[in-house]
């Protein structure tokens, strides 16, 4: 990857993700004396949202979801995050209600727990090491239909970035009226 997150390497070596099932994620410890991140290195630890309080009305509690998303979002185009291909060399993707959606992964283990649910945990994965904010900025719209990112796709921490205005550009974005 350059040092400005603008490109995407393949990794050294496909994964053994059947090694990977049930181990802690990949960059737990300290990272190397100077180094700047990438794979191995350990990631930014996300703050916990607070409890909402139930005393809140639902346009406060609104409120507080749409905050909470947009720092979710904002760490996710400040990440690297691991995105595979399928048997074919394509970029693994699936389509729902109209949707196409780039699966991206937060590190190694989490992509061996999704392949073992697919049943496809034998085989050696290749990936990428892309930068999120590329992912929504450029590869979104090379698609050339609506299209977002399911980063940990089947995980309970999973998060769908949507193609809507503000998080991917506006040329990509579905267009959401108002009724």
């Amino acid at each position: 990857m350059t040092e400005n997150g603008g490109g995407a390497r393949e990794s050294g070596r496909p994964s053994r993700l059947t090694e990977l099932i049930g181990m802690e994620p990949v960059g737990q410890g300290p990272a190397a004396p100077g180094s700047t991140g990438g794979p191995g290195a350990a990631p930014p630890e996300p703050m916990p949202p607070e409890p909402v309080p139930p005393e809140l009305s639902p346009e406060e509690r609104v409120v507080i979801g749409r905050r909470e998303f947009a720092v979710r979002l904002g760490e996710f185009r400040r990440t690297a995050v691991l995105v595979p291909f399928d048997p074919h060399g394509s970029l693994w993707t699936a389509d729902r209600n109209g949707v196409r959606w780039i699966c991206a992964f937060s590190d190694e283990a989490a992509l061996a727990r999704f392949a073992s649910a697919q049943g496809d945990d034998r085989r050696a994965w290749t990936y990428r090491t892309v930068l999120g904010a590329r992912l929504l900025d450029v590869m979104v719209p090379m698609l050339g239909m609506p299209a977002g990112v399911a980063l940990d796709a089947g995980s309970a921490d999973g998060t769908l970035f949507p193609p809507v205005a503000g998080i991917v550009p506006e040329a990509a974005a579905v267009d959401l009226k108002e009724t």
